[in-house]
């Protein structure tokens, strides 16, 4: 088996591995990229319903087991960049709130063991980094902030309406924090129909690759290896470091060795990882003295509605503009926290044929172009019977089931009356459910005490001295905005401390007082 040696080895390429490649690059040190998929080509294709939608192009072509030992396609992709190149690039903090331990409907979200100041600074950095556009001060639930980044985007005509008819109800609609490249600019991005769930054929939606991976590549001491699937962390013989990853890489076997291992695989593949690693002092898998690998599996619950009607067309192009935190920390009336509500990009009609597929798509077409997209969000909470185990033959097996379902369903009800109330005649929901993998995390828990949590308030293994997984599997609780921003956040601040602890560089303070 040929072996390769590096300083820092990443696994992944995504909102954790690109953030961390971009913000270790202008070290000496020589940093390898281990990126399972293949850069996804500007073509056509991109934005194409059919292709995306239909024929899942770009989408993971492997097979998940749920609860019950069914086999499903995961929503997942591997490639440069991961899961990014197809977010919809709402890119919200999380209320300072979510850092403290919150009571919910079906139970307790535990309290994380850094709090929102912590944060803070290294947010601000990843605005700027991924150019996130929005408005302070709008939204209800926000805490206190200076300026964004960039100015919002622009409300089209119809949602302007949309956000009147809102406040005429009492509410407080708030601009969407989006990371878009110049949107109205001859490069940027145009506000077209295509943004979330699709790669963006222009390159103008802010995402790892083209805010990190990209620039980081034109460092000399940077290096890519794409269709590198990382099978196994090998360990040095007293089981205390890891010694050197186990590539699969274009057809052969590699061995890579680094003092420095940095896990960034998404938060069920990172927790797949660990297990498939282990070993004879390690049986139940890396770092997994707790006993918490792959455990306390959250998704958010995500019901997808659409109100429809019939003689009313939608002329919106790009919709995905607006936020509902009204309901964020508590119902309507008092009570617990119910969730968080976002304007959708327009639904396609190939893209609801894929759920009842004998509906002819004139049909769908029909109705999509009378209807408006809402995604409604609430907390999912850490149980530990929610899992990511093993296959003998090595299939990742996910045991699952939401919870907190109560809360969830009564934002359902509270967003079909808003709609109604905005004269929908009708409103639809559909929800992934059991076997929901977007906005996954928490399988690999960080906190201070080592028989509770698996990783350290730094994200480094409490059993493994040069271990460190950066995704959102570190999450403590999975809180009800979107996790890509406190992902790139934490994966900036883990940075900064790699390089004052492991590198030895220290940590400047910049006069604006932010780390560097």
């Amino acid at each position: 088996m040929p072996t390769w040696r590096y300083d820092i080895i990443i696994i992944g390429s995504g909102a954790g591995g690109g953030t961390l490649a971009h913000a270790l690059a202008d070290t000496s040190a020589e940093i390898l990229i281990l990126e399972r998929g293949d850069f996804i080509p500007q073509e056509d294709e991109n934005w194409s319903p059919k292709a995306v939608w239909k024929d899942l192009r770009y989408r993971t072509k492997e097979t998940w087991l749920d609860s019950s030992g069914k086999a499903f396609l995961p929503y997942t992709h591997y490639c440069v960049g991961g899961n990014t190149k197809f977010w919809g690039s709402v890119l919200y903090r999380l209320r300072r709130e979510d850092f403290g331990e919150i009571e919910q409907a079906d139970g307790v979200s535990p309290a994380w063991p850094i709090d929102y100041q912590t944060l803070e600074p290294y947010y601000e950095r990843a605005e700027k980094l991924y150019q996130v556009r929005g408005e302070n001060g709008m939204d209800p639930t926000e805490a206190t902030r200076g300026p964004f980044p960039y100015p919002a985007v622009p409300h089209d005509e119809g949602m302007v309406k949309c956000v009147t008819q809102l406040r005429q109800q009492g509410l407080h609609p708030s601009p969407l924090p989006l990371g878009l490249r110049g949107p109205g600019s001859q490069n940027g991005c145009i506000l077209c129909n295509t943004c979330n769930s699709f790669p963006c054929l222009r390159q103008a939606k802010c995402e790892a690759e083209v805010c990190c991976v990209q620039p980081a590549l034109e460092q000399p001491n940077v290096t890519l290896w794409t269709d590198a699937h990382a099978q196994r962390l090998l360990m040095e013989p007293s089981g205390s470091r890891v010694e050197a990853v186990e590539v699969r890489c274009q057809g052969e076997t590699r061995r890579v060795e680094a003092p420095l291992v940095l896990v960034s695989c998404g938060a069920v593949n990172s927790a797949a990882l660990l297990l498939q690693s282990a070993n004879d002092r390690h049986p139940n898998g890396l770092a997994n003295s707790s006993g918490l690998v792959g455990r306390r599996y959250m998704a958010h619950l995500a019901t997808m509605m659409q109100g429809f009607h019939p003689f009313r067309i939608n002329h919106t192009v790009f919709q995905k503009t607006v936020g509902i935190n009204d309901f964020y920390l508590h119902g309507p009336e008092g009570g617990y926290p119910l969730g968080q509500i976002q304007s959708q990009g327009r639904t396609h009609g190939v893209m609801a044929q894929t759920v009842v597929p004998w509906i002819p798509l004139w049909a769908y077409n029909a109705w999509v172009a009378r209807g408006i997209d809402w995604l409604a969000i609430s907390e999912d909470l850490p149980k530990p019977e929610n899992r990511v185990t093993i296959e003998a033959n090595g299939q990742i097996r996910l045991h699952y089931r939401p919870n907190n379902v109560g809360a969830h369903n009564r934002l359902v009800r509270e967003m079909k009356r808003i709609l109604r109330r905005l004269g929908y005649w009708f409103v639809i929901a559909y929800s992934q459910k059991e076997q929901n993998t977007t906005h996954q995390c928490g399988t690999l828990c960080f906190g201070t005490d080592p028989r509770k949590s698996v990783l350290d308030p730094y994200c480094r293994s409490h059993d493994i001295e040069n271990l460190f997984v950066v995704d959102a599997s570190f999450f403590p609780s999975s809180a009800a905005v979107n996790p890509g921003l406190t992902i790139v956040a934490q994966a900036l601040r883990v940075a900064d401390h790699i390089k004052a602890t492991v590198l030895g560089l220290g940590v400047e303070k910049s006069t604006d007082g932010m780390k560097r």
